[in-house]
């Protein structure tokens, strides 16, 4: 299950075999869900072979403090942290669980990757670099990298299976998968969401450059904000005293492990390549930093 206190996967007598993710193992029970996050760590949609230690806690802290912060916007599926409100058969692993799980409410997940652009950067600074559009989104000409944009921007994609890539995708595209008031209520939503935590975080010191979000249908048709919120691995974000248009930006998220991936020339297809030590606990450092930030 774990192994130097880095915790790759989960299992747990009496409770089913989880789904898993490239991160988060997914108990299902029924209408309810145990999300366990793991410590281990995709980059470029393919999951590698050693985990960041502490990963799994930081992402799970700071997800509930995003849920907690905004439920003015959005309803979430957060139900509790705390054990021991779970099945009382999950409450004999309180060890694995505690800091690293929650039961959320289970939903019907939508098949698109709602992403939000606050700056230029990533897939969207190379597109832009062609075209001088995002996802069918025309920006001003002369944007450098790492530009801020004027206002965020609505960036969607697919949600690829284990091992493929996320494609990007037009609104009218998303229309065409959810329908034309979904598609606008997510829009809006995720905008918004984006905006507030922008400014929060702006004030900690985080520059949030863009964002993931994931939403779902619950049984009454509410939409319902799902998985996780505007943690270092679904966003990008940098330390503002730091920051400065033209150029990459250092950060606090897993861009640090996709630059050394980069620097090897690894196809970004699998398997993936073993990381340095120094790699890995610079990596750990720079999650626990982004929620020392966020949240003391």
């Amino acid at each position: 299950m774990s192994q130097d206190g880095v915790v790759m996967q989960t299992e747990f007598q009496g409770v089913g075999t989880p789904k898993r993710g490239k991160v988060r193992d997914i108990y299902d029970l029924g209408d309810k869900l145990i999300i366990v996050v793991s410590d281990r760590i995709s980059a470029f949609d393919v999951i590698l072979p050693q985990g960041i230690p502490g990963k799994g806690a930081v992402l799970n802290q700071i997800s509930k403090y995003w849920f907690d912060n905004t439920g003015d916007i959005i309803a979430n599926h957060l139900i509790s942290t705390e054990v021991s409100d779970y099945p009382h058969e999950f409450h004999a692993y309180a060890d694995v669980l505690s800091g690293r799980s929650m039961l959320v409410q289970k939903t019907k997940p939508l098949p698109v990757e709602c992403i939000v652009r606050g700056y230029i950067t990533g897939s969207g600074w190379k597109e832009y670099q062609q075209s001088e559009s995002v996802c069918g989104i025309t920006l001003p000409a002369g944007l450098v990298e790492s530009d801020k944009l004027e206002k965020p921007i609505f960036t969607p994609s697919t949600k690829a299976e284990e091992g493929e890539h996320d494609e990007n995708i037009t609104f009218e595209q998303t229309v065409g998968l959810i329908g034309q008031e979904l598609s606008e209520k997510v829009r809006d939503v995720s905008i918004a969401l984006y905006s507030k935590a922008r400014d929060m975080a702006d004030k900690k010191g985080i520059i949030i450059a863009d964002t993931k979000f994931e939403f779902g249908l619950d049984d009454s048709g509410q939409l319902i904000l799902i998985d996780e919120a505007l943690t270092p691995d679904s966003s990008r974000f940098w330390p503002k005293d730091d920051y400065e248009p033209g150029r990459g930006q250092k950060s606090f998220d897993k861009q640090f492990v996709r630059d050394y991936l980069s620097s090897i020339g690894w196809d970004k297809n699998p398997p993936a390549p073993d990381l340095p030590e120094d790699v890995i606990q610079k990596s750990s450092e720079k999650y626990r930093e982004a929620l020392d930030k966020l949240i003391n």
